[in-house]
């Protein structure tokens, strides 16, 4: 049985080794720890690794690391929402986003153009100036061929952007595929409803995206999953895997709990009842904020990794 231990502040400390601390200090520094194991061993086994996330998350400054951990080959399939791809998108046009706070005046928010999420704001203007660049970027697509999966059109929108801190980009750069299952749950999906009007044989195929996901991955594969928060994305990735065989490695982040039965709240444990994660699968699930705690665990798990030669 360990015990616990107090830890303290030394100069030059990495992040890796505070993790190392947090690993013996309790509640979800533990979980924590356990995640940052986690992540390190599926790179050292050389599991196919499946990183999933909502859109808030690159909302918020995530994006340009989620970026990053795509360009250092610490994900080889991406699966997202489609708020996700929009925002990647605009922040690749220049667009800010900007900090506000929870409790801000919502009406007059509104009324003066601007969004909240959370406590970041987002202004009218972008999602005009994105509206004007999608038309125009379906105009060349079309042009090239009128059927698309949902994985070719992103890859060909991240060929498009020249923005090393785009995920799309980095997706597109290093031949990752980026699934989007529900991609019309957005102002994306209203721009390609729009489009199809005016061009009935522009098709969007959502099908042939998930016999792509299917067959991303064998039995014969390693496979690890990090789910950061739920929905739609998390729950694309764990039944990929299943029909596969399940995932040998897990870590799930969510603010979300077990008791509602949701989804988003699912544990790992839960997981495994389904056979989406196996029995002996090396698996945490942290509660908390990924915003901050996923770049806790996956820093100390890239200090850990680099001096082991296993990142780009």
């Amino acid at each position: 049985m360990s015990i616990v231990k107090d830890f303290k502040w030394h100069k030059g400390t990495k992040v890796s080794g505070l993790m190392e601390s947090l690993g013996s200090s309790g509640f979800q520094g533990i979980e924590l720890k356990r995640a940052t194991d986690c992540i390190v061993k599926m790179r050292r086994e050389g599991a196919k690794i499946y990183l999933t996330f909502t859109s808030n998350m690159v909302t918020s400054g995530l994006r340009g690391f989620f970026a990053q951990v795509v360009s250092l080959g610490m994900a080889n399939v991406v699966i997202t929402t489609v708020g996700s791809i929009e925002e990647d998108i605009m922040k690749a046009m220049g667009e800010s986003f900007f900090i506000g706070k929870y409790h801000s005046d919502d009406v007059s928010l509104h009324e003066k153009g601007t969004n909240r999420v959370g406590n970041l704001l987002i202004k009218n203007e972008s999602y005009e100036r994105f509206e004007a660049w999608t038309r125009n970027m379906l105009e060349k697509l079309y042009a090239k061929k009128k059927r698309y999966s949902v994985v070719e059109l992103l890859r060909e929108i991240g060929l498009l952007l020249v923005d090393e801190d785009s995920i799309l980009y980095q997706c597109s750069k290093n031949n990752i595929p980026i699934f989007c299952p529900a991609i019309t749950d957005g102002a994306f999906g209203f721009h390609l409803f729009m489009f199809q009007q005016d061009h009935p044989d522009f098709i969007v195929d959502v099908i042939q995206d998930f016999k792509g996901l299917v067959f991303s991955s064998s039995y014969d594969d390693k496979k690890g999953i990090i789910a950061l928060g739920g929905g739609v994305s998390k729950h694309h990735a764990i039944l990929g895997t299943l029909l596969s065989g399940g995932a040998d490695f897990a870590v799930y982040m969510t603010t979300a709990h077990e008791h509602s039965g949701s989804l988003s709240g699912a544990t790992t444990r839960e997981a495994k009842s389904w056979g989406k994660i196996k029995d002996d699968a090396d698996a945490v699930t942290v509660i908390g904020d990924v915003s901050v705690f996923f770049p806790l665990a996956m820093f100390a798990a890239l200090d850990i990794l680099s001096e082991e030669g296993l990142v780009k």
